[in-house]
């Protein structure tokens, strides 16, 4: 595990200060296993102990980030916070990296809903999904490319910063393949994935890795 996150530090490059309010927009990737934000919260508090840290989370089961209304996102008060976020963190839906055209499409929301919050100031990150195991009927052998070429390109249109949890799962896999990240359904996380996708955003955004 502790070459593992060397290796995502190493490809994140990004060293960031503690943000105060931190929006998190995806589907049920996110909200498995007491979500990913509540987890990401807990090891912000624990690195920046004096700085206040609140993660918020909007998901929808299924969706792609289309279906959410940027207008929304952006008002602060439907959060039931008392000042706009600093970041936010846009999920695509798992679905959207397979065709040239879906791709297309996720690109272009994710330029647009990043250009908008930038205008407001807020930081943008983009968090790359992890690939269907074979027992979802969806999968197909290196899915991994298509989703890394999404969301690089996408983050390189939207000037937004990718968090590469796809990428984490792949080489987790890599290195031991009877871990269990997924669920048997081949496309949701374990507690085991949830923790690592939270690990994945919380070095990404500090540049530190999360082992105690």
């Amino acid at each position: 595990m502790k070459r593992l996150l060397l290796l995502l530090l190493s490809a994140s490059c990004l060293f960031a200060n503690a943000s105060e309010k931190i929006l998190f927009v995806g589907n049920s990737y996110l909200y498995y296993n007491n979500s990913v934000h509540n987890h990401v919260e807990n090891l912000l508090r624990e690195h920046y102990e004096n700085e206040s840290v609140d993660t918020k989370l909007t998901a929808i089961g299924g969706s792609k980030l289309q279906h959410h209304s940027i207008d929304q996102i952006l008002n602060y008060k439907n959060f039931n916070l008392d000042k706009p976020v600093n970041k936010i963190i846009f999920q695509g839906g798992s679905s959207e990296v397979i065709t040239a055209k879906s791709r297309e499409n996720f690109r272009l929301t994710a330029k647009n809903y990043s250009e908008k919050a930038q205008a407001m100031g807020i930081d943008t990150y983009l968090y790359m999904t992890h690939a269907y195991r074979d027992s979802d009927i969806r999968y197909e052998e290196n899915l991994i490319e298509k989703i890394k070429l999404a969301y690089y390109e996408a983050g390189e249109i939207s000037n937004s910063t990718v968090i590469p949890v796809g990428i984490a799962f792949e080489i987790a896999y890599r290195k031991n393949p009877n871990i269990k990240l997924h669920l048997p359904d081949g496309t949701h996380p374990t507690m085991l994935g949830t923790y690592l996708a939270a690990s994945t955003v919380f070095a990404t955004l500090t540049g530190v890795s999360p082992e105690g």
